[in-house]
């Protein structure tokens, strides 16, 4: 996890231990990686345009590794993609998740707005890219529902209460 931008206060440890808990909640197991980047809207927005054919900055973007491999799995341990994957052996390399990106000055902006605090707003990105990275997506209503659902019961569990509610009706 790297804080890569200036512009708001991010503790890399609270969000570190955030990240592990949702992985090992979402059954993740054995020696993985993750990598989690705080950005400035600038580099934000270039990897908006680039990868989503956005126009300026979001709040996150998630890049599961999606290797080309003939085999099953991810190479190097060409397990199962899931969570359901066996632990890998300590002499193995680690699982390569994929990238979460966050701009916190985005987050500081739609916070108050949205989940009622820059705090729970950036847990919310954190978890919810987090789910991208594993699989979830919000594609369609019950997709959106399965991992809205999964957002609270781990934001709940993990972080606390959020002030505000960004689920609720108005805000769909």
């Amino acid at each position: 996890m790297a804080d890569e931008q200036n512009t708001h206060e991010v503790d890399v440890a609270r969000w570190s231990r955030l990240a592990e808990a949702v992985l090992r909640d979402q059954g993740v197991r054995g020696e993985v990686e993750l990598s989690v980047l705080f950005v400035e809207p600038e580099v934000m927005t270039g990897l908006n345009e680039r990868f989503m054919d956005g126009d300026g900055p979001t709040d996150v973007l998630s890049f599961p590794i999606d290797d080309d491999v003939v085999e099953l799995g991810r190479w190097p341990d060409a397990s199962t993609t899931g969570p359901d994957r066996s632990p890998v052996e300590a002499d193995e390399a680690p699982l390569m998740l994929g990238d979460v990106v966050i701009c916190p000055a985005v987050a500081a902006a739609n916070g108050p707005a949205h989940t009622g605090s820059y705090d729970d707003e950036l847990a919310l990105l954190l978890v919810h890219g987090i789910l991208h990275v594993l699989g979830m997506d919000h594609s369609d209503a019950a997709d959106t529902a399965a991992m809205q659902r999964r957002e609270r019961e781990l934001l709940e569990r993990h972080h606390g209460p959020l002030a505000g509610d960004p689920w609720a009706p108005e805000r769909q």
